[in-house]
């Protein structure tokens, strides 16, 4: 049967209570939000929502602490153990990038030379539990992004330069990788910075966004 206008966008407020909740990922929540918006008929529609609860159901008898919920979210065991994808980066009068869903080497090294690189680790997977990253600039920069479920562990120097990543050492959420990054900067600096995972700031606003709209009573801003 054909579905309407008003059938898809309860599915697609379905889809957005969810990735709210933290039942679905915002890379997953995209995906099914397109799916939603083009589908022409129920059978397209249905499974979209099939793995999520009724509107309105109640949630599990014994509500988990909030930490415990945020740091539940990062199954390590499946990011474990993968083929890399990369086991280096090199950027002269240029840059390079590694971010997203990507596999990184349990050795990894980069080396930048008036240029750049970017090193983002919240998305990615790993090729073995013990996991070095070596990096040396002359005169340029590398950033290290990490999430803050990971196991980090920051030593370096440099020598008319920088090493900043005191702040992002600590230990990680049950069953994280540990990740050591060995740094030198001559004449550049290397920075490691702890920062929310895409999917985890997304849903911290839509819940910002759910309590101002109930506090304030205002109109409601649809997220398409």
């Amino acid at each position: 049967m054909r579905a309407s206008d008003a059938e898809r966008e309860r599915v697609a407020e379905r889809l957005r209570e969810a990735v709210a909740e933290g039942r679905l990922d915002m890379e997953e929540f995209e995906q099914r939000l397109e799916v939603a918006y083009t589908a022409r008929t129920h059978g397209e529609l249905e499974p979209l929502v099939r793995d999520l609860p009724a509107p309105g159901a109640p949630g599990p008898a014994v509500a988990m602490p909030r930490a415990t919920q945020e740091d539940a979210e990062v199954h390590w065991p499946s990011r474990i153990g993968h083929a890399p994808t990369s086991k280096g980066g090199f950027a002269f009068w240029g840059g390079f990038a590694r971010k997203g869903n990507w596999t990184v080497a349990k050795k990894f090294t980069a080396f930048t030379m008036w240029g750049g690189g970017d090193i983002d680790l919240r998305e990615a997977r790993f090729e073995d539990r013990e996991t070095v990253l070596r990096l040396f600039t002359i005169m340029a920069g590398i950033g290290v992004t990490v999430p803050p479920e990971l196991n980090v562990q920051v030593k370096g120097f440099g020598l008319m330069g920088g090493v900043g990543g005191s702040k992002a050492n600590g230990e990680g959420t049950p069953g994280s990788p540990r990740v050591t990054i060995v740094a030198f900067a001559l004449m550049g600096g290397i920075g490691v910075d702890r920062k929310l995972r895409k999917a985890h700031k997304e849903r911290l606003r839509l819940e910002k966004r759910g309590e101002e709209g109930r506090g304030g009573g205002g109109g409601r801003k649809e997220l398409r």
